[in-house]
């Protein structure tokens, strides 16, 4: 992956990346790092600031609200406590600094907004406050300016100078809250970055160790693991063993034994043993890393139901700003008496309760919720599309091999022909198959040990079929009966063996040199422990499972039988993604499950490609999850995620929706005729953070599933 550490984006904007922090362009917000820092005592430096400014303003703000609203109980008043005439410039003193420093961060953006022709909630806050400040500016100095429509009992202009601030007071405190809560939807990153060990010890050729900064170790450095110690880079044991907890990769809490020959994986805890290993992936390479930026990249992506929030806040400002000067042309007149006042705090409050930041924030904090929780239980989301679409999956389709089964097939029987042993048997097919990384290949060389291999050259493969080569000069071939069949070698000395064991839901291949069939070698691969209990999970929440196999019909039917799931068997790799393609094309929404190679064209096709972390970088990269430990049970776990999520951002969108739609018209009056009632922007600001926290609050509900 690419390294991201450094920059910094926008949770809003996703696409927004550059490496200095700033405000996003396009909504105001400040940009957020990509990569968290690992400390968790790490400030977040607007936080602080933002916090500063609210704890100033909230003190300033006090004493001004409440002598402003005692005016509204005579005999509670404390304008008394005043010289005559002094009411105002008292105002002045308190609102000017929580307007133009508390508020100058909310003030800078909205300019940026107008400045970009970006309008957003940012442009609704600023035009809100600064008319509100403006107007009680111009008259308390410039009383003479207004006609008496302006002027109430005793001939005076009222004065808004405490709504100014209380609103800045009330949206600081928004964005402090706000940006609480989206600090800590990094948790996720926090505690993965967390893991990583700090140093490692290298030997050096003449057998010396010393201390080196993880960041230098490279690729081939031999490093000396001790007991307890977390193990630094991934890699392989070439000297020593011990007992290795790898419950952070697979989340089983029984250690795992490591000899030399076995990998190892960077960060997992060593126990009291002690290793050398040498370094293959380091830095960026590690799972870890991956892992970290696979999960910092669905986190920044954005879900298809962004898009309804991304149309409607295009047209929302201009038409909230649009009703307020409806509003204000309105009540200036048909108002009562001091019209333009009506008017004017009217404008105002629709303003305030108009902005757009629940409505931003709807799908952003639910997703990186969501996918912060999904990678705590191993559940690796690529991005916020492939997590919308899980939860509407109908069907699943599985690769066998490494995804049902264990992927770790072994020789159980063999059938040796034409005077040879079976020693001779598994040595010739081993000899074929040693150059092939295919699971059945593997278990075949596994087979002979320690034994000779005989040389063979001139290499031919049929993908999915078998493989010829050339063996002390005559041609020898494995493979399965079609492939035998192909090239005329007949089969029928082996048939009894290969229909007994493929009734046993084993693989059978067939050797043969020249035209003459040698032997035959059955394979068995265990099904995971827990792949039916997965399965089971599955079907019932209404999902068809279907297995894709290269297996013959008989092989396959009893695999499928066990799991109690449909099935296709002889699939070539290239016909899996066909085979996806022609679900989808029937109305399915498909989910693909695969490990190899020749996975990744399916899971690249499906609706959602989910990969077995035990299996390739490229299916994982074709992939849109990945299951870390291989464990078919977080296919059910990752769907209910899925479905939580959607859930949640729809109630978001509500709460912002509802909010707005009930809001605005309120703030605009339209109860006025009917009940008295007006909306002060005061009232308004508080329901307008009123609605974020309502957002904030039920996206980090999920934190507790």
């Amino acid at each position: 992956p690419v390294s991201v550490t450094g920059f910094y984006t926008c949770p809003m904007h996703p696409e927004i990346l550059q490496d200095h922090p700033g405000d996003c362009p396009k909504c105001g917000m400040a940009l957020e790092p990509v990569m968290p820092s690992a400390d968790p005592n790490a400030e977040n430096h607007e936080l602080k600031d933002m916090r500063r400014r609210f704890w100033l303003s909230t003190i300033l703000t006090a004493p001004l609200f409440v002598v402003s609203m005692s005016e509204m109980v005579p005999k509670l008043s404390l304008q008394h406590l005043l010289p005559h005439g002094w009411l105002g410039w008292f105002q002045f003193a308190l609102a000017t600094p929580v307007t133009l420093w508390g508020g100058w961060p909310l003030l800078v953006k909205a300019w940026k907004s107008v400045k970009n022709i970006s309008p957003n909630m940012f442009t609704l806050i600023g035009l809100g406050t600064l008319s509100a400040f403006g107007f009680s500016l111009v008259a308390l100095f410039f009383p003479q300016l207004f006609p008496a429509t302006f002027r109430g009992h005793g001939g005076m202009i009222d004065l808004y100078f405490e709504s100014a601030a209380v609103i800045t007071t009330l949206v600081l405190l928004g964005q402090v809250m706000e940006l609480t809560a989206r600090d800590s939807t990094g948790g996720a990153i926090k505690a993965l970055l967390g893991l990583k060990a700090t140093t490692a010890h290298i030997v050096s050729p003449y057998g010396d160790e010393n201390d080196i900064p993880l960041e230098d170790v490279y690729p081939g450095a031999k490093l000396r693991v001790r007991p307890g110690e977390k193990v630094p880079v991934d890699g392989k044991v070439t000297e020593g063993n011990s007992f290795v907890d790898e419950s952070m990769i697979t989340g089983e809490s029984l250690p795992v034994g490591k000899k030399s020959g076995d990998k190892v994986t960077g960060s997992t805890l060593n126990g009291s043993g002690s290793f050398v290993m040498v370094a293959e992936r380091v830095g960026s390479d590690t799972l870890l890393s991956q892992i970290v930026h696979m999960v910092a990249q669905a986190q920044r992506s954005r879900a298809p139901i962004q898009r309804l929030a991304d149309v409607v806040s295009a047209w929302f400002v201009p038409a909230v700003v649009l009703s307020a000067i409806v509003t204000f042309i309105v009540w200036a007149m048909l108002g009562p008496e001091q019209r333009f006042t009506y008017a004017f705090v009217n404008a105002v409050a629709v303003l305030i309760i108009a902005c757009p930041c629940a409505l931003g924030l709807a799908t952003p904090m639910s997703i990186m919720v969501g996918v912060g929780n999904a990678a705590r239980k191993g559940i690796l989301v690529k991005d916020a599309a492939a997590l919308e679409t899980l939860s509407r999956i109908d069907t699943l389709v599985a690769d066998k091999t490494g995804t049902l089964t264990e992927g770790k097939p072994a020789v159980v029987a063999s059938l040796a022909l034409s005077g040879l042993s079976e020693a001779e048997l598994l040595g010739y097919a081993a000899a074929l198959e040693k150059s092939s990384e295919h699971p059945i290949a593997r278990a075949i060389v596994n087979a002979t040990g320690a034994a000779s291999v005989p040389s063979a050259i001139e290499f031919q493969s049929a993908a999915g079929h078998g493989v010829e080569a050339k063996i002390a000069g005559d041609v020898w071939r494995i493979g399965n009966a079609d492939f035998m069949r192909a090239v005329g070698v007949a089969a029928n000395a082996a048939a009894a063996f290969a229909e007994a064991r493929r009734a046993r839901g084993e693989t059978v291949v067939l050797v043969a040199k020249q035209n003459q069939l040698m032997g035959a070698i059955a394979v068995a691969d265990k099904v995971k422990a827990t792949t039916a209990a997965a399965l089971a999970q599955l079907k019932s929440a209404g999902v068809t499972v279907v297995m894709l196999t290269g297996d013959n019909q008989q092989t396959a039917r009893a695999i499928a039988a066990e799991l109690g799931i449909e099935f296709v068997a002889d699939v070539k790799p290239a016909d899996k993604e066909a085979y996806v393609a022609k679900l989808i094309a029937a109305g399915r929404t498909v989910a693909m499950a695969g490990d190899g190679v020749n996975d990744a064209p399916a899971l690249a096709r499906a609706h959602v490609g989910i990969a077995m972390g035990t299996g390739t970088d490229v299916a994982m990269e074709s992939a849109g999850l990945t299951l870390v430990a291989g464990d078919l049970t977080k296919i059910a776990e990752a769907r209910l995620i899925s479905q939580r999520v959607m859930r949640n951002i729809r109630q978001n969108l509500f709460f912002a929706f509802f909010y707005n739609i009930v809001g605005v018209p309120v703030a605009a009056g339209v109860l006025y005729p009917f009940f008295g009632m007006l909306l002060s922007p005061m009232f308004a600001a508080a329901a307008m953070s009123l609605s974020s926290v309502s957002v904030i609050t039920n996206a980090l509900r999920l934190r507790m599933r």
